[in-house]
């Protein structure tokens, strides 16, 4: 038994931030019923075509859920919805602000006829103030939350590799869905969960909000460095492969200077002894660092780290991500069926000895709607109707 085994989660979605969330909800072993728009269906899916034509966002945050298409501004399509409703725990949406009021979704609307219904908005800046129209993606918020300003180089500020601001927003909009489950456990009662990216973001940049507080300089651009802390960053072997290396005390310097640059009188250099003058020469200590390094193997260079216990990462690629000894030794890889095929999928993070997680397959546009149009009492003669007239 899973924990959300019995949870029916419906779902207008699209992109990432949404999809993330209920993904997630249904490796916990909720039914999720995926509402997308006939013939084109989620815009993810055409992103790329990565994995075997299928497009690797929409691989990554769609398993286990059931695809129905439906055209929602269909004249029949508030009945469907209705009756899927009826079944309904929870309904999370991230169409633009303001179409699923119109569409009679909101939660003081739905919370009049279902008043246990969980629902959860999410959107770039929330339902109300001054950016609540704007239109708002992922890098779009990380640059309107500061984060783009404190990531990459001096010269060039960057946004994160993958869709930080989307993950970080349907982060927030599972833990909310989790807890509003358990309250309702205890009250009855459902809610309305408000989750805008902005938000999550910049929770997440607190760190350096509170370091520039009350107008103090923000923390510096410093590529993959630790813009406070040196040494702490990315170092070049003599073989030309980088080690990621951090040191966090004085203890852990000293060990630096004598094990693994083998040259203990750094440890008492003067331009050294502490954190802060070591970040502020650090461009000599970077060129003392790689010379040191110039005639070391990454082997090497890890295998001196680990002696002195200096915490260390190989900087990997995605090849070596997917081969990754550690997630292979803890057997973090599964297959699931896809409309491409079979494919691989990892497991959820958190290992739990209550159950497993759940890992079905992701859905094919449509691939469930006769079944769950059935289960709602519709029978052949309605779905061909349906689906001549567009609506499905």
């Amino acid at each position: 038994m899973r924990p959300l085994d019995g949870i029916t989660v419906v779902s207008l979605e699209h992109a990432i931030a949404a999809p993330f969330c209920t993904r997630q909800l249904a490796d916990l072993g909720a039914r999720v019923i995926k509402i997308e728009r006939p013939k084109v269906g989620d815009f993810a899916r055409g992103y790329d075509e990565r994995v075997d034509g299928l497009s690797s966002h929409f691989a990554w945050t769609n398993r286990s859920k059931e695809s129905l298409a439906l055209d929602l501004k269909h004249a029949e399509a508030p009945a469907i919805l209705k009756k899927i409703l009826d079944k309904a725990d929870v309904l999370v949406q991230n169409l633009a602000p303001g179409a699923a009021d119109r569409l009679g979704l909101s939660y003081e609307a739905l919370s009049q006829r279902y008043p246990g219904i969980i629902v959860c908005d999410i959107s770039g800046y929330g339902n109300d103030g001054p950016y609540r129209d704007k239109k708002a993606y992922d890098l779009l918020i990380q640059a309107e939350s500061g984060f783009v300003s404190i990531t990459g180089t001096p010269e060039n500020p960057s946004k994160a590799g993958c869709s930080i601001a989307d993950i970080a927003a349907g982060m927030y909009a599972y833990t909310n869905i989790l807890a509003a489950l358990l309250q309702r456990g205890k009250t009855g009662k459902g809610a309305h969960i408000d989750v805008s990216m902005l938000e999550s973001m910049v929770e997440w940049m607190n760190y350096p909000l509170y370091y520039a507080f009350d107008g103090a300089s923000p923390p510096p651009r410093a590529g993959a460095s630790h813009a406070t802390i040196f040494p702490y960053g990315p170092f070049t072997a003599g073989d030309g492969k980088t080690i990621i290396l951090g040191l966090q005390n004085e203890r852990e310097w000293e060990a630096f200077c004598r094990v693994v640059l083998a040259q203990p009188e750094l440890a008492t250099d003067e331009r050294f002894v502490s954190n802060s003058l070591r970040a502020k020469n650090r461009v000599d200590l970077t060129e003392l660092i790689t010379q040191a390094f110039a005639t070391l193997t990454i082997e090497d260079v890890v295998d001196r780290l680990e002696r002195a216990q200096i915490a260390n990462a190989r900087m990997n690629e995605m090849r070596d991500v997917w081969s990754h000894p550690q997630l292979k030794a803890r057997e973090r890889w599964r297959s699931i069926q896809s409309p491409v095929g079979v494919i691989p999928a990892l497991l959820p993070p958190g290992l739990s000895s209550a159950f497993e997680p759940r890992m079905d397959a992701v859905p094919a546009l449509g691939e469930h709607g006769e079944s769950i149009l059935r289960e709602l009492g519709y029978v052949a003669q309605d779905l061909e109707r349906l689906r001549a007239d567009g609506a499905i």
